[in-house]
């Protein structure tokens, strides 16, 4: 296996650290940009998302970056001034390191930028593959922009992907210790009818996709990173209630969800999203954990 050097945006959170974890556990170089002001450690690069001005050592022979940048989706109410700043976040800093990237005497060989399943918007029972279309609200929006800028790198002759994720499950940080606190209280239960998709994956197997889409020459576009087995709300309920033995009888009305969190709660909770991990199947990516309750038992564990 070549041993690569590979740029890290968004590297302290958390797909990016657990990322950085493997990628130097298999001898890789792992250089993490940093913004200004970050406290810096070994192996740190500063880096401006503004511009997509990166220290220049940190350019010296690279072989792939990772592309994680981008404020919480989950982080705040969705005033304008926070959409703009999630916009902001994610589109310009994109374009930004592309660009830099295309300069180079020598781009990287690939460039793995990070997306998510609000591309295809509230599809109800649809099954959505990597060729279904996106949807028109702003998450999808910021998806489909955010996707535009990172594939400028083909047209550099960089190999570009784009990782559409589901909601990703980790003991530590994520959605899912936001989810627990109720359940754990015995006031736990479904969000809305609970008949909208959850397309879901865990942290490891979100590490190994990313780590995939870096090291595999046939792996180009976007990739849908979920699980074969999405669930109803309503499911993932029950089953996330069994594996911590409580109830699950108290559900959140969608009124209730939309006053408190307004624009958000129909993106993030309410929406119905099916998807299909199309490309990861015929690419032969093996899950290691592709059913929900086994791998909330082994996370909970």
């Amino acid at each position: 296996m070549k041993i690569m050097k590979i740029l890290i945006t968004g590297a302290t959170g958390l797909v990016g650290s657990a990322l950085t974890a493997r990628l130097r556990r298999d001898q890789h170089t792992v250089v993490r940009l940093r913004r200004g002001g970050a406290s810096y450690q070994p192996g740190d690069a500063a880096w401006d998302p503004g511009t997509g001005t990166i220290d220049p050592a940190a350019l010296e022979s690279v072989d792939a970056v990772v592309n994680l940048a981008g404020s919480s989706i989950a982080g705040g109410r969705w005033t304008e001034a926070r959409k703009t700043e999630l916009r902001a976040s994610r589109v310009p800093p994109t374009q930004a390191l592309v660009r830099t990237l295309a300069k180079l005497p020598r781009p990287p060989q690939v460039l793995v930028s990070a997306s998510a399943i609000g591309y295809y918007g509230d599809r109800k029972d649809e099954t959505l593959a990597e060729s279904s279309g996106p949807g028109d609200d702003f998450l999808a929006g910021i998806c489909r922009e955010w996707e535009e800028a990172a594939m400028e790198g083909e047209s550099a002759g960089i190999r570009t992907v784009t990782l559409r994720t589901g909601v990703v499950l980790a003991k530590d940080g994520g959605a899912l210790p936001k989810m627990l606190t109720p359940f754990r209280l015995g006031v736990g239960g479904r969000l809305g009818s609970g008949k909208q998709w959850m397309s879901w994956i865990t942290l490891a197997d979100e590490v190994e996709v990313f780590y995939g889409a870096i090291v595999n020459a046939q792996w180009r576009g976007p990739v849908n990173a979920a699980s074969p087995h999405p669930v109803t709300n309503q499911e993932f309920t029950q089953v996330l209630a069994h594996v911590l033995h409580r109830p699950a009888i108290f559900p959140a009305p969608a009124f209730a969800l939309r006053l408190a969190l307004g624009e958000m709660a129909d993106a993030l909770l309410l929406a119905s999203q099916r998807v299909s991990p199309q490309k990861l199947a015929a690419l032969g990516f093996s899950f290691g954990q592709p059913q929900l309750e086994p791998a909330l038992r082994a996370i909970l564990s």
